[in-house]
């Protein structure tokens, strides 16, 4: 019995010790998605501790994120709004999807399809499509947007950099 009981004590530590951690790692993870958005409302975005599904990068401002919503209320979060169009390619509800972007005019969230773009914005991923609420002379709507993405007409290309900056 004298030999049991030291062996005893060592494993319910170690299981102790275990579960503590298990608990732990399971509230550090960042989110990836947040279920149950049937209302289709854009989110409050946790900065910080919310991963772009495209990318894989760290959320770190509301500055030009994005939210993509499926019909079933899945919703998931984006640094950069060309990384949600990216994403979103080869998802069968791309469509139907409700979208927002945080402008950076308005500093609110809006309808990303009714959303205006800069093409040569401080995004996070430096593709350069900062949305804004109003439109201006050198913005253009998301349909356009959403093809430079395809088309790679974006900061990220060395040439339509320099023909952006006018360099």
């Amino acid at each position: 019995m004298k030999k049991i009981l030291p062996l005893l004590i060592i494993f319910l530590i170690l299981g102790i010790t275990a579960v503590i951690f298990v608990s732990m790692a399971k509230n550090d993870q960042p989110v990836t998605i947040v279920k149950g958005n049937t209302k289709m409302e854009a989110l409050p975005l946790k900065v910080n501790f919310t991963n772009d599904p495209y990318c894989k990068m760290l959320i770190h401002t509301k500055r030009n994120a994005a939210q993509a919503i499926s019909p079933d209320g899945n919703t998931w979060f984006f640094d950069d709004p060309a990384c949600m169009v990216l994403w979103l390619q080869d998802k069968n509800f791309k469509s139907t999807a409700t979208l927002w972007v945080y402008s950076i005019d308005t500093h609110k969230w809006i309808d990303a399809r009714k959303a205006w773009y800069g093409r040569a914005d401080e995004t996070a991923m430096h593709y350069g499509f900062g949305a804004r609420e109003h439109r201006t002379e050198k913005t253009i709507d998301f349909s356009t947007m959403v093809l430079y993405v395809y088309r790679g007409e974006h900061l990220g290309n060395p040439k339509i950099r320099k023909m952006l900056e006018g360099k």
